[in-house]
């Protein structure tokens, strides 16, 4: 990144120039009232006092990174004015002497509801070291969201920013904001159906925490531009010509697949970049359609699209007769060009365009701009006003929650029907019990199982869309702690646990009685500091579970001391070789390089990969960067994270697993085992290959030096006759 120059008058022109801009943007929404224009001019010379001489990490004046923020919001999502404002303002509580009842008095409550819902929490009163500061900001953002949904859009926006400026950032904060981004962002964009932003985060996300594998697609989608250019003449122009003919107004937008959405294809469906048959897209937006006659004329323009070219019949999708939960609407058919390339249709009007371009900002900004209709709550909004209750109804730390609301983001729902013929709707992989809470609770307290379609089945059977389900009881039954792997809902999960929790409160009065006994005898003292150091010890999630082990005897004398340091050390067996001098292949932070060090079995790092070190159980263990679970980790604890480099020149043979698919034939695991032991001279540790119906997969075990020896074997393998697929795993 080039060095920035501070340049003071340059700098105001170019601020000036970009609030210019802003107005521009904001103008071009809608008419801006004289009160809109002056709050909106108001803010930003608050903004730019309030910021006045500060800089961000590049080395340019803080106040561009509001400014862009604010561009992206109303340029880019289609916010309006309160939006810019907010945007203006959302880092002046948080890194000035502003203060939020200030803001309050000049822009109003909402204005300062909106800015102290972007705001991170400073201080977590009573914080725990086992607990998560940003976990507890995910849960501020959440609560803040389902009250206004501007939050998280702003949110969004300001985060869209961040990764778009994160080269100045030291390699560990880039990697930690990029998982955060990975973590919650990116599926909340999804949920939301803000598209572009979302497919933008995931491009950013892979740069950061992937480069060299982005780099290698994103190398071979450019070499794709000649083919895309020849497409245009294939199918753009006929296409073209068909609408024209109809007499239809529109517009045709034409795309290639992203980086991140070809590399999570190749990875799913372990496939070459070269199967990827929906590389290139072509989007058709009708224009002046009237709502009543939206699906007749978008299915008028498939079957004109699909009598010239022919479909794939396993790549239709009708989200027009059933949008998704975000309100996304549209035709999407795959059509094969004279040129032999598959290519996507999109067919859609203007208005679901809008809606898939701008997500639910679009259905919010209606409702405000139309105060005098009664439009009634878009599925997200009902899902939000779900969300908030759960949120507020819990005692569940904030990393669970979080944890159960990123469940929710991506899940798919059902639709089933009582005996009465109303209708429910669940997330997919809900269960009978799932079904009988969400009717009442006491029918789930004491369900014993159902009749789904008239057939009797048992409390955890799996529902599907269509099922008639009806609920059978017993007031003999009682939930049993087993009932929790029954069932996927919030709602089962929260009531079961209340009733569990108020059974266990009966042996409270027990286990403080013992507690206080083990204090005693240990010299420990009666307060909540103490207590709070057993529950991370005992990772306990509340006061009541923590008594019932007590008083049942799940908790020991014994372990209280081992907790606070207390207890005789037990007679250990020694293994000397275990204790030989070894050098860490690791290079880390000054203050980890004492730590031992361990490469994480869930990603199998080698030396050539990209690594980060997490602090776990007092050592480091070592993952490749984008391995799931280290990106979790980095999300919701960024001070477990250390910069690690492979040491230079360390010679290691590391254990890592090739996954190989291949067509059934005589001596392909001779061939495996040839290019493996005496081409490649690797030493194996594990092989399984099966067969079944003529198709052979199997999965090797093997030690290498670096990441060059096994993309070389991939390769190797990929090249032997009747392979079809062979994987890093």
């Amino acid at each position: 990144m080039a060095e920035y120059i501070i340049d003071e008058a340059r700098e105001e022109r170019e601020i000036k120039a970009r609030f210019n801009e802003l107005m521009d943007a904001c103008r071009a929404l809608k008419p801006l009232s004289h009160d809109e224009e002056t709050q909106i001019t108001r803010a930003f010379q608050i903004a730019k006092k309030a910021h006045d001489g500060t800089r961000r990490k590049s080395g340019e004046p803080y106040i561009f990174h509001p400014l862009a923020v604010a561009l992206i919001a109303v340029k880019e999502v289609g916010l309006g004015p309160i939006a810019a404002i907010c945007a203006l303002l959302h880092d002046v509580v948080e890194d000035t002497d502003i203060t939020l009842d200030e803001l309050r008095i000049v822009f109003g409550d909402r204005v300062a509801a909106i800015v102290d819902g972007v705001t991170k929490i400073d201080d977590v009163m009573v914080m725990q070291q086992a607990e998560s500061k940003q976990a507890e900001n995910y849960r501020k953002i959440l609560l803040s969201m389902c009250n206004d949904a501007y939050v998280i859009f702003l949110k969004l926006c300001d985060r869209l920013h961040n990764m778009r400026t994160l080269d100045s950032m030291r390699d560990t904060k880039k990697l930690i904001i990029a998982s955060e981004t990975s973590y919650l962002y990116i599926p909340l964009a999804h949920r939301l159906g803000l598209y572009s932003i979302k497919t933008e985060l995931e491009e950013l996300v892979m740069r950061y925490t992937n480069p060299e594998k982005y780099a290698e697609i994103a190398a071979k989608i450019a070499a794709k531009s000649p083919t895309a250019e020849k497409l245009r003449e294939c199918i753009y122009h006929p296409v073209c010509d068909l609408l024209d003919e109809a007499g239809y107004k529109y517009t045709i937008k034409t795309r290639i697949k992203s980086v991140y959405s070809c590399w999570k294809k190749i990875e799913n469906k372990h496939v070459d970049f070269d199967e990827i048959y929906d590389l290139f897209a072509m989007r058709i937006v009708l224009h002046g359609v009237p709502r009543e006659h939206e699906k007749e004329e978008c299915f008028k323009v498939y079957a004109l699209i699909t009598g010239k070219f022919p479909p794939n019949p396993t790549r239709f999708r009708d989200w027009i007769n059933h949008p998704k939960n975000n309100g996304y609407e549209s035709l999407q058919t795959t059509v094969m060009t004279p040129e032999g390339v598959w290519v996507e249709v999109q067919i859609r009007t203007e208005r679901m365009d809008t809606i898939a371009e701008k997500g639910m900002a679009a259905h919010f900004l209606y409702k405000e701009a139309h105060p005098e209709e009664e439009v009634e709550n878009s599925p997200v909004e009902e899902w939000l006003m779900q969300i908030r209750t759960s949120l507020e109804n819990s005692d569940k730390s904030a990393l669970d929650l979080v944890e159960e609301f990123k469940e929710s983001l991506y899940t798919k729902e059902i639709y089933l029907f009582t005996p009465q013929g109303k209708n429910i709707i669940l997330p997919s992989r809900s269960t009978v019990l799932d079904f009988a809470f969400a009717i009442h609770s006491d029918l789930g307290l004491h369900c014993i199982g159902a009749k789904v379609n008239a057939r009797p089945v048992a409390i955890g059977h799996r529902l599907h869309t269509g099922d008639q389900v009806q609920i059978l009881t017993s007031k003999k039954t009682l939930p049993q702690p087993d009932w929790l792997d029954q069932c996927h809902t919030p709602r089962a999960k929260d009531a079961i646990k209340d009733f569990l929790r108020q059974q266990k409160k009966e042996y409270v009065g027990e286990g403080q009685r013992r507690l206080l006994g083990y204090y005693n005898k240990l010299h420990l003292k009666d307060n909540r500091q103490n207590f709070g150091q057993m529950k991370r010890f005992f990772n306990q999630k509340s006061d009541v579970d923590l008594y019932y082990d007590l008083a049942v005897g799940n908790i020991t004398e014994r372990q209280v001391a081992e907790c606070f340091g207390k207890a005789r050390p037990e007679p250990q067996m020694f293994f000397l070789d275990k204790y030989k001098d070894v050098t860490t292949p690791f290079l880390l932070d000054k203050e980890y390089e004492n730590y031992p060090t361990e490469t994480a079995q869930c990603c199998k790092p080698v030396p050539g990969d990209q690594v980060v070190g997490i602090v776990q159980d007092g050592k480091i263990m070592v993952h490749r960067t984008n391995c799931h679970v280290a990106m979790d980790e980095m999300a919701n604890h960024e001070n477990h994270t250390v910069r690690a480099k492979w040491r230079p020149g360390e010679q290691l043979s590391l254990l890592t697993g090739i996954s190989l698919t291949a067509i059934d034939s005589k001596g392909l695991l001779q061939e495996i085992t040839r290019h493996i032991s005496d081409e490649l001279d690797l030493n194996m540790r594990a092989i399984t290959l099966e067969a079944s119906e003529g198709v052979a997969r199997g999965i090797i075990m093997l030690y290498v030096n670096d990441v060059e020896s096994i993309n070389g074997l991939v390769e190797k393998l990929k090249a032997i006759d009747g392979v079809e697929d062979v994987h890093r795993i």
